[in-house]
């Protein structure tokens, strides 16, 4: 069992290189970006094209927070994800990014309709209105299971505990 726990470990440390490579891949995408719409000069398209550039470093950031949560969750700690505290805390490190994400990007798309194709605002409209649900279901999940957290109190003072020996 201890080697299909290894292997398995190595599996998720292979996954959260992969997405660091893919942050580190947008991060550069952007970068491109933002530097061309700059040289081309001041005007609208070039505050596009730079809105766009930051919508790309927002995935970006997602990528790699996957990629520090993966990394601090299944081969630092060798976490039981099964655990009700990792799961709340797990869930909730990866909602916090994918809701700002999601919320960057549905700017970018309102920005963009708003300027070249007023039809597409009903998709920016729906993004962020998804966005929303999305939200609110992340704080009805972290509301009910706050009587959880006061159950365990040995698993939060463990995962506290842990966060310490990460952050030195």
């Amino acid at each position: 069992m201890k080697r299909i726990t290894a292997v398995f470990g190595v599996v998720h440390g292979t996954i959260a290189v992969l997405f660091a490579l893919g942050a580190l891949a947008l991060i550069f995408i952007a970068a491109r970006m933002g530097y061309e719409a700059v040289v081309e000069g001041m005007g609208l398209s070039q505050a596009q094209a730079l809105i766009e550039a930051i919508g790309i470093l927002a995935a970006a950031v997602v990528a790699f927070q996957i990629a520090e949560t993966i990394t601090e969750e299944e081969v630092v700690r060798d976490a039981n994800i099964s655990a009700p505290t990792r799961v709340r805390r797990f869930l909730s490190r990866f909602f916090v990014v994918v809701i700002v994400a999601l919320a960057i990007e549905g700017l970018v798309m309102t920005f963009r309709a708003v300027h070249e194709e007023a039809a597409d605002l009903v998709y920016a409209a729906a993004l962020l209105a998804g966005t929303g649900v999305l939200l609110a279901a992340w704080g009805y999940f972290i509301y009910c299971n706050r009587a959880a957290e006061e159950l365990e109190p040995d698993a939060m003072k463990e995962a506290k505990e842990e966060d310490r020996k990460i952050d030195g």
